[in-house]
């Protein structure tokens, strides 16, 4: 049994190598032209960002399981693995709690403007005239509107977190949808009427740039804009436009269109108080980390034991 972990230095712990493998291949990262010699001959492998498309897996005979290190397995193709039957699990749910809690404390840090604030007391504050210094109008949270775009686990959290903070929160339709389901607003609607919006949707063909100038144009006056999800949801280019021009009052983005942004990002070169970019560890909390461990281990036992878990295509 050879099992192939391929990018574990994207994980703060190790993965522990079960007691049933005898062959484990640990690599810390893999690249694109090294995937078919790494895989070779392996029975399951663990991935967590690393891309395994179609062209990769036709070559990989003796494949039979995928275990996604992550909640999102979009860098996966399930549908070649269904084809091959390769199983793919996922760990859904590890990190929510670390998530929604980095997307309170964005919202914080924005709407009272703490990036500004601090700044102006290391540069300002000895020579100020008076005991403290007014700047951007400090805004609370308590009666602002919180959109939510995507009603899994995490935008549930965010929401429930959101709601004891005194905050209204409304989940938004799918843009192009016929009609609005119960419990749901119109697209167009939350746009209009939230304070801050916050993105938990998967990346899809659909979902691809769902906030591009249009939609950013769309968005209240001064309303914020909160990614953890996966980059591409936001045009980036748009967004730092919006940015720039004030028709949005900050933005928070735990990720970006590339990762690592090696090709560079309008964001990146926009330097405002406003904007707060972290390096996609939004998920990674100590006990968020445990979490995925136990999940990993789980789902590689529950695969030897011939009784998948978590399973995300059909095979």
């Amino acid at each position: 049994m050879k099992i192939v972990t391929l990018d574990g230095d994207t994980l703060p712990l190790p993965i522990p190598q079960p007691d049933w493998c005898d062959e484990w291949v640990y690599r810390g990262s893999t690249g694109p032209d090294e995937l078919t010699d790494a895989l070779r001959g392996a029975t399951v492998a663990i991935t967590n960002k690393v891309q395994l498309r179609a062209d990769v897996l036709k070559d990989l005979p003796d494949l039979r399981y995928i275990c996604v290190a992550a909640t999102g397995y979009d860098c996966v193709d399930i549908e070649a693995c269904s084809q091959q039957g390769i199983a793919v699990s996922n760990v859904p749910g590890y990190s929510t709690n670390s998530v929604a809690e980095t997307v309170i404390g964005n919202i914080f840090a924005l709407r009272r403007h703490l990036i500004e604030y601090r700044r102006r007391s290391f540069a300002e504050w000895q020579s100020a005239p008076h005991f403290c210094i007014q700047g951007p109008l400090i805004r609370d949270l308590q009666g602002a509107t919180l959109g939510v775009f995507g009603r899994g686990a995490t935008g549930r959290a965010v929401a429930q977190k959101a709601e004891a903070l005194g905050m209204k929160v409304l989940f938004a339709e799918h843009k192009q949808a016929s009609q609005v389901r119960d419990g749901y607003t119109a697209f167009d609607q939350v746009l209009a009427q939230s304070d801050v919006i916050s993105l938990h949707c998967p990346l899809t063909p659909q979902t691809r740039h769902l906030f591009d100038a249009a939609t950013l144009s769309a968005m209240k006056p001064g309303a914020l804009l909160i990614n953890s999800a996966r980059g591409p949801l936001i045009d980036e280019a748009a967004l730092a436009q919006a940015l720039r021009d004030g028709t949005l009052g900050g933005a928070a983005l735990d990720v970006l269109s590339e990762e690592p942004p090696r090709s560079g990002s309008p964001l990146l070169e926009t330097h405002l108080d406003n904007l707060i970019i972290t390096p996609h560890v939004a998920w990674a909390s100590e006990a968020s980390v445990e979490n995925l461990i136990q999940g990993i281990n789980d789902n590689l036992a529950g695969w030897q034991a011939g009784a998948l878990k978590n399973q995300v295509n059909r095979t």
